[in-house]
């Protein structure tokens, strides 16, 4: 069987036209003339388990508010999930919705952190990197060095830091834009750090089901001695490509964290919404077979880059793909400040800029991967034409 044909059958890829009509921030934006390669959205029709949860529950009227608090059959969804993909034996009861990860992540830090700066190994989520100044906390980054090929968190640095004053990490992983899946012994190391000094970890896992070939994910709330001070933020929006329907969870390690977070007025947690629970489920109970097929496609994909980038970009560096479908390319040595800027004025490919994940860091770029073959094989020959490799 070929590759193309392990994915046919249960990932479709939309054509522009469908892109335009149903990516409405990342194609519909961009001029007819300019390829997307940004925003973190895939390029690929919705899992049918999820289009058709969602028809019946338009059809049956589905569309007041949802059932608020926690468990219930969204916690139960995502506890069968965690178990099958994760090996993690999750609660339900201690499982919350919110309206995202972002929400999620700044619920939990206004509930539960203590005042204190906020730790944020940098590169990092662009939207994230001002929510501890919304909490009104410091933000201290903890920067990896641009050379460092294996981009691991600098536990030294997260002492001083911590010793410091700093109260919270904030933990992407799998990291967004790193595209790093740490290891359960790096794990372990950051906990011990944190647990010496009484902080706390806000882990956004968002990204966990999309650990490509090669490696697995730990959830952090799976090590030893990390439910009294941890919270995971998850979702199926990434690995589905269902942001737009609005819900992510909170999943606590214990009751009485649990209890904070439930307890909070119902304005500064209400916002997501019944068909986001609705596509969550179906996605969560019944999406593992597109799931599956998506990780082979993006691993094909990550290997596809990674020839194109050989041919036509030689001096590019690309960090190691273990997860996401967002690759990290460092273009440096191809000279310009902004590549980003570069790619789109002269090759009319939008890729994001690295400044943006790292402020100050200059010759980066963030590029969507989750795309067609041809059109990946296009974005890098624009890409090519645009920084004068080709």
């Amino acid at each position: 069987m070929t590759s193309s044909a392990r994915f046919d059958q249960v990932i479709r890829d939309y054509t522009d036209d469908e892109a335009r009509r149903a990516l409405v921030l990342k194609w519909g934006t961009a001029d007819p003339d300019v390829l997307p390669a940004w925003v973190a959205e895939m390029d690929f029709a919705v899992a049918e388990p999820i289009t058709a949860a969602l028809h019946r529950a338009v059809d049956e009227g589905v569309l007041g508010y949802p059932v608020f608090g926690h468990g219930g059959e969204l916690a139960e969804a995502y506890a069968g999930f965690a178990r099958r993909q994760f090996g993690h034996d999750v609660d339900p009861d201690l499982v919350l919705p919110v309206a995202d990860v972002t929400a999620g992540v700044r619920l939990a830090l206004d509930v539960l952190s203590e005042p204190g700066p906020v730790v944020m190994p940098v590169p990092a989520y662009s939207p994230q990197l001002a929510v501890p100044q919304i909490t009104g906390r410091e933000r201290v980054d903890l920067v990896v060095d641009p050379d460092d090929e294996r981009a691991g968190i600098d536990l030294d640095r997260l002492d001083a830091l911590l010793a410091g004053g700093a109260r919270t990490l904030l933990l992407t992983q799998p990291h967004n834009p790193w595209g790093r899946v740490f290891t359960r012994e790096e794990l372990e190391g950051v906990r011990d750090v944190v647990v010496r000094h009484g902080a706390r970890v806000v882990s956004d896992e968002i990204h966990a089901p999309l650990v490509l070939p090669g490696a697995e994910h730990v959830p952090y709330l799976s090590l030893d001695g990390a439910a009294d001070h941890a919270v995971a933020l998850v979702s199926a929006s990434k690995a589905f490509n269902i942001a737009g329907l609005k819900c992510a969870q909170v999943v606590c390690g214990d009751a009485a964290t649990r209890d904070l977070l439930a307890g909070v007025p119902l304005a500064r947690n209400d916002s997501w919404s019944s068909l986001g629970v609705v596509g969550s489920v179906a996605a969560y109970d019944e999406g593992d077979a597109w799931l599956a097929a998506l990780r082979e496609r993006l691993g094909d994909q990550r290997d596809l880059l990674a020839e194109l980038l050989s041919e036509h970009l030689p001096l590019a560096r690309m960090r190691p793909l273990e997860a996401t479908y967002l690759a990290w390319l460092d273009l440096r040595a191809y000279g310009y400040e902004s590549p980003a800027g570069q790619c789109l004025t002269v090759g009319r490919v939008w890729v994001a800029e690295g400044a943006d994940y790292h402020p100050g860091l200059a010759g980066h770029v963030r590029l969507n991967i989750a795309t067609s073959p041809d059109r990946m094989r296009e974005v890098v020959r624009r890409m090519a034409h645009a920084l004068g490799a080709a």
